[in-house]
């Protein structure tokens, strides 16, 4: 199983991040805006539309507020296996780091994955950015 991971560097507050990535249904207007155009809920499943025309389901597997831990997966024709998690680890009072990391099968669909991670990675940092507590 491929496993890709990114860890964006974010200036602000681990908590004011925290509250933006566990807000599941939002991520087209506080995590990752542009890069995510539509988001909408259906139970603890989100339906995400992106910039390229994508869109997929994504079931919300675990959101542990004491670890800052969202954990999420993917299953399409595509895709046979993904699963993806965020974590955000504080670095003072002022920034923190977002680790995301995701597993994923078929190997070949790795660097399309990856590729799209990394704007997932630079639209987080445009929209997390200077957040306060």
């Amino acid at each position: 199983m491929a496993s890709i991971q990114k860890d964006i560097p974010i200036a602000a507050p681990a908590a004011a991040v925290w509250d933006a990535v566990r807000d599941f249904g939002a991520v087209h207007t506080r995590l990752a805006p542009g890069f995510v155009t539509d988001t909408k809920l259906d139970g603890d499943v989100r339906i995400v539309s992106f910039a390229n025309g994508s869109v997929v389901r994504e079931q919300l597997v675990d959101c542990n507020d004491e670890r800052r831990r969202l954990v999420y997966a993917i299953k399409n024709e595509r895709i046979t296996q993904h699963s993806a998690s965020f974590q955000i680890v504080p670095e003072g009072e002022a920034r923190c780091r977002v680790i995301w990391t995701t597993d994923v099968l078929p190997h070949e669909i790795a660097p399309y994955i990856e590729q799209q991670m990394a704007l997932g990675a630079r639209a987080m940092q445009d929209a997390l950015g200077g957040l306060r507590a």
